[in-house]
């Protein structure tokens, strides 16, 4: 805009907040984000209960049976049989039953979240509530659900809460049954009459405590997300700096202003560079973020150095994600890279809800996200000696595949934008541009003293 005499006038913010079209763009924006997010964080958390379905839980009976003057019984024996063919249970939950050897070996590698337990004299305690003469009323074996919280203490609540029910209906009808064939003095007496009205208990044990600086089991989960960050942050930094550095982009520190000669690089080469420094800055903000919570604020991990390795390869493949994302689509990439590699990303990882009490589309797309595999292996380190059973294998040749498909795009799209001489900037751009920089540096050289 110019006056009357041609000289320029300034606009004022308010000339430009009258403006409707610099309002849409944002507000549409960030109004769909807000709305996603909602829906996926909310979405994914709000009822973990009702979308529960496979939780592993394991059952073992070490029920030895009862001889009876009828015959012999098995009382443990009915009971799995009924919680395995309780609907109520199998919907939710997805029932073994193992050996005691099999339960602990599964558990060791963070298979199953819970097990419960049949004890040997389970049958013979209970037939003791019939006898003719009942002695003092004496503590009845309780079933024993052993939690394992290194697998994940939420998912170890929810099987609790769909056991507990389970076992106080069966307990019910156990004791329907008991009262139906003891002798009249058994009922007669009041304490022998309250254990056989519900004769079945259910205690938990915790199975291999976690340590204590481990977050109640989530540093797993906060180092796989940190880990995330560390790759995402690298890469959107590293991406401005090296524009800036070639010449497609402004450094902007408060006032300062700096505009640099564009380069005549092409996309593939400007991706590779930033690939290669990526390559060299993962490691090491992940070595910061490990040498802050291991070293500093103790925090519990036996396998530090190959914890290391592996959130150095996690946050590598999110900084080559990343950077690709942007080769291929601009600034636009950082909005792509956010909404994949983080907010759906802790929507789906089974980090703090377990997989299995997810929604179904979020069980679904948290097959290809990184997150997911990052908080399996930082579990199977830091909670199950770094097993390659535990999950750690399965993660880290996931990730080298995602690491692959990540480059192999990268690689294809910069190459064929280059192919068609889709410049970032067009060469009568550079030109333009190099002449205007050289124009502001005359203008603001310091001449010489003299």
């Amino acid at each position: 805009m110019t006056t009357d005499d041609g000289r320029r006038s300034r606009i004022s913010a308010g000339d430009i907040l009258r403006l409707p079209p610099i309002w849409i763009l944002p507000l549409a924006i960030t109004g769909v984000l807000i709305v996603l997010m909602s829906f996926t964080y909310i979405g994914s958390v709000v009822n973990p209960a009702g979308h529960l379905s496979g939780l592993p839980v394991l059952i073992v009976d070490q029920d030895r049976g009862a001889t009876t003057p009828s015959g012999t019984v098995n009382i443990g024996q009915s009971l799995v049989n009924q919680l395995t063919h309780t609907q109520a249970v199998t919907s939710r939950l997805h029932l073994r039953v193992v050996s005691m050897a099999g339960a602990e070996q599964e558990m060791d590698r963070g298979a199953v979240f819970a097990t419960l337990v049949v004890p040997s004299t389970f049958s013979s305690s209970l037939v003791q509530l019939t006898a003719a003469q009942p002695g003092p009323a004496a503590p009845l074996p309780a079933l024993q659900l052993l939690a394992n919280a290194r697998a994940g203490s939420i998912g170890v609540s929810l099987a609790d809460a769909v056991l507990t029910p389970a076992v106080s209906a069966a307990s019910t009808a156990v004791g329907k049954q008991l009262s139906a064939s003891a002798t009249p003095a058994a009922r007669a007496d009041a304490a022998n009459a309250v254990l056989l009205a519900n004769p079945i208990s259910l205690t938990m044990t915790s199975y291999r405590p976690l340590p204590g600086h481990t977050a109640l089991g989530l540093s797993a989960f906060y180092i796989a997300l940190l880990s995330i960050m560390c790759g995402f942050l690298g890469a959107t930094v590293i991406n401005s700096s090296v524009d800036a550095a070639l010449g497609y982009g402004a450094t902007e520190v408060g006032p300062k202003y700096r505009q640099r000669k564009p380069l005549a690089i092409d996309r593939r080469e400007t991706l590779l560079i930033k690939w290669a420094m990526a390559a060299v800055i993962s490691p090491i903000l992940t070595g910061l973020l490990l040498g802050v919570g291991v070293g500093i604020l103790r925090m519990d991990a036996p396998h530090v150095a190959i914890l290391w390795l592996f959130v150095s390869l996690a946050a590598l493949t999110v900084a080559v994600g990343t950077l690709a994302l942007y080769a291929a689509l601009g600034s636009l990439g950082q909005l792509v890279a956010m909404i994949f590699f983080i907010y759906l990303a802790l929507a789906s990882s089974g980090g703090t809800v377990p997989i299995q009490a997810l929604p179904g589309f979020f069980r679904a797309v948290g097959q290809i996200e990184p997150l997911r595999l990052i908080v399996t292996g930082c579990r199977s380190i830091l909670y199950f000696d770094a097993q390659a059973g535990a999950g750690l294998s399965h993660s880290v040749i996931v990730i080298i595949a995602e690491l692959g498909v990540w480059l192999a795009v990268g690689v294809a799209i910069t190459t064929w934008y280059d192919r068609r001489k889709l410049y970032r900037l067009a060469p009568e751009v550079i030109t333009f541009v190099e002449r205007a920089v050289e124009t502001q540096q005359a203008a603001t050289a310091v001449p010489p003293a003299g």
